[in-house]
């Protein structure tokens, strides 16, 4: 809105309104009293022209331009207690403003140019070497080195935000490369030692399996040669003990005996 006022030359009418004719005026009075009502009307149907309903009931029976305007001011900022109040919390939420572990260089700048924007509307008067110094402090440490670069290579004094900004990009792009470079080597050599690896075991279970094999080849014919000699005799007097009246043969259905008798 500052700068539609600007462009269109009203500026100074809605900040600081003009003075009705008294008296007997002048024509020269007249004449530049015309032209500051003018300007004046002008000026109240931009504002009126682009704000929302809302904020049009607020100023609806203004008549000057700018009556509206101080209006819409003290509204958003709440007058000069209010604001220092706003101001004292943006100050603390500046001060304590830290950059974390995995945040992005562009999420962190946008965050931190909110709360600067917030404390100039407020009054603060902060320029963009205070706020690079901000961002060099506060960056998380993986950024340690490059700060120290950026300090022994350029003048702080009168870098511009969007130049240590782009530098930081930069230097995060470069770094991101590197660690996919080494990503994939290491991911190679992982590979390489997990294949020889498993060459390693192959031969070694190779051995294991063959003498497992010998092991439980005799194990079993232990196990037969004790059922030859005394296994089967086992069974067979058990089956004689047995009540075999109620015994029915699985082969032909009929009681009495065992399929094998």
């Amino acid at each position: 809105m500052k700068s539609l006022f600007g462009a269109q030359e009203v500026s100074e009418i809605v900040q600081n309104g003009y003075e009705d004719l008294v008296g007997n005026p002048t024509d020269a009075q007249r004449t530049a009293f015309k032209e500051a009502k003018k300007k004046d009307c002008k000026a109240l149907f931009y504002i009126q022209h682009n704000v929302d309903n809302q904020h049009f009931e607020k100023i609806s029976k203004a008549t000057r331009s700018k009556e509206a305007w101080d209006i819409l001011e003290n509204y958003h900022t709440g007058g000069e207690k209010v604001k220092q109040v706003k101001l004292q919390s943006y100050r603390r939420k500046y001060e304590i403003m830290q950059m974390e572990a995995n945040q992005k260089v562009s999420d962190y700048f946008s965050k931190l140019t909110v709360i600067v924007n917030q404390m100039r509307t407020c009054g603060e008067n902060i320029t963009d070497q205070m706020v690079v110094e901000k961002v060099l402090r506060s960056l998380s440490p993986k950024f340690d080195f490059i700060v120290v670069a950026i300090q022994e290579a350029k003048d702080v004094k009168t870098m511009k935000i969007e130049e240590l900004q782009n530098s930081l990009e930069a230097h995060k792009l470069l770094v991101l490369d590197r660690s996919s470079e080494r990503s994939v080597q290491q991911a190679f050599q992982v590979q390489t030692s997990k294949k020889e690896g498993n060459q390693k075991d192959f031969k070694k279970k190779g051995k294991g399996k063959a003498n497992w094999s010998n092991n439980g080849k005799n194990k079993i014919e232990d196990k037969v040669e004790s059922s030859r000699r005394g296994g089967f005799g086992k069974s067979q007097n058990k089956k004689m003990d047995f009540d075999k009246s109620k015994v029915q043969c699985f082969n032909c259905e009929k009681y009495g005996h065992f399929v094998d008798e």
